[in-house]
């Protein structure tokens, strides 16, 4: 058996829409990602640089990437999004393509993007309250990586790769079916856009 193989098998596609919007989101991601990336090999070269996302005193991509929360790990935080949003664009056209991922893969997945999830909304948070502005490319970043989260978890749930017990499966799966899920990224975003412009305008 090949490596592979270890990894997947081919099955009819499940988790069609799914992982459309698995797609969909960490291909935004990814653009957000590589625009941050070159926008901070330009502010490195040149710190008064104008970006085009310097849209106002709040709402300025190039104030965020100056601050020391841009470069946590000491390099530009986008260059994080270049190597994790690929990983996820290939699992999600491998699914979509017929290949089912066994439940370790997926869990290891899963348990990386939660790490992603929280450092996204730890930038978040830096911005609004200490950096004292947004970037906009930052913020697309969060909602997509909210999105991406919460696909990743809906399948790992409908598969019970959690191993929950039966009861609790089956409550989860039905609030699923009930696209809870949805529901729960539109909430998180309208509390996002809400501290926003509570905030800033």
């Amino acid at each position: 058996m090949s490596e592979i193989d270890d990894v997947v098998v081919h099955t009819p596609v499940r988790h069609k829409w799914t992982y459309v919007e698995m797609l969909v989101s960490s291909l935004l991601s990814l653009t957000a990602s590589l625009v941050l990336s070159i926008d901070a090999w330009k502010l490195a070269a040149n710190p008064n640089t104008s970006l085009s996302c310097n849209i106002s005193a709040t709402l300025n991509c190039g104030k965020v990437a100056l601050a020391w929360q841009s470069t946590l790990l000491g390099w530009p935080n986008a260059f994080l999004g270049l190597m994790a949003e690929p990983v996820v664009i290939t699992l999600a056209i491998a699914a979509l393509g017929g290949s089912r991922f066994r439940r370790g893969f997926l869990l290891t997945a899963q348990g990386i993007y939660v790490i992603g999830f929280g450092f996204a909304y730890w930038l978040f948070y830096q911005s609004y309250f200490h950096i004292g502005a947004l970037c906009p490319w930052c913020l697309l970043v969060t909602f997509t990586t909210t999105t991406v989260f919460m696909t990743m978890t809906r399948i790992n749930i409908l598969d019970n790769n959690f191993r929950l017990p039966p009861r609790l499966h089956a409550k989860l799966s039905r609030a699923l079916a009930l696209n809870a899920d949805t529901a729960t990224v539109l909430i998180i975003w309208a509390v996002l856009a809400a501290l926003i412009l509570f905030h800033y305008a």
